[in-house]
């Protein structure tokens, strides 16, 4: 199976051959768990281990037919997987934000007030007010991944080489969205730092810029078709100014 992966030719784009390394990789480890439980368990015994360990390896095979065909469902499949994640970020921080101004309700909830002590677990005005914009932009990292997935889906090609190095380039600026947007989304939390919280909105903003001006020269962006990544670069330079507005630039 290892030399099935190796035959894959590099051309076809990185991002297919590293999810059909990740799914061979699965099916080896489980192979080699499936043996090691077998050496180690008496014979003519059939052992749980054993049956949960087979059943491992027919998930691992089974997720092989599912495998992507070409670059261009590889892209589509990990900007999925990033969408999903930036989605669930986004509403982590939105559910925190309409509780009463107090995030750490659902964890102390049972404390008292008093006990609890200072503002440092409630957001003060001025954190709401530099909250609205940095939300602006997981909105927009958001929207951004959902636009570039339906230019890949409609325009992606993968007759060219060139067309498929675009493509890995989309995947590989995409998946630096999340992260960014949780580092993000982790120092909005009280108490708030406003240094931090400028830094991280920068970084992502940053990496939604780069991702933008790749996805606008790449040949999944018609020219007829861009004006949603203009709308969304200043959507990103609106709401990084805002930030900047209302954060310090250092200590």
């Amino acid at each position: 199976m290892s030399a099935v992966y190796y035959l894959l030719p590099k051309c076809q784009g990185t991002t297919l051959r590293r999810i059909v390394r990740e799914a061979t990789t699965d099916v080896v480890n489980g192979v080699i768990q499936l043996i090691e439980t077998i050496v180690s368990t008496p014979l003519q015994s059939l052992s749980q281990e054993q049956l949960m360990s087979t059943g491992g390896v027919w998930e691992s095979c089974d997720r092989i037919t599912e495998l992507p065909r070409d670059n261009q469902a590889a892209v589509l499949s990990v900007m999925s997987s990033y969408s999903k994640l930036v989605k669930d970020a986004l509403e982590e921080i939105e559910e925190a934000q309409n509780s009463d101004g107090d995030p750490f309700s659902d964890v102390l909830g049972d404390i008292d007030m008093e006990e609890r002590g200072n503002r440092d677990t409630y957001w003060s005005e001025a954190d709401r007010q530099v909250m609205a914009p940095c939300l602006g932009l997981i909105k927009a990292s958001k929207a951004s991944l959902k636009k570039v997935s339906e230019a890949v889906k409609n325009h992606g090609k993968v007759r060219e080489q060139e067309y498929i190095a675009q493509l890995d380039d989309l995947a590989d600026c995409s998946s630096e969205i999340s992260p960014s947007v949780d580092e993000l989304v982790l120092c909005l939390y009280p108490p708030m730092n406003y240094v931090a919280v400028r830094f991280n909105a920068a970084k992502l903003a940053s990496v939604l810029k780069k991702m933008l001006d790749i996805v606008g020269m790449s040949h999944v962006c018609p020219e007829a078709e861009n004006s949603w990544v203009q709308f969304l670069n200043r959507a990103v330079d609106h709401n990084m100014d805002k930030v900047k507005e209302l954060t310090p630039a250092s200590a």
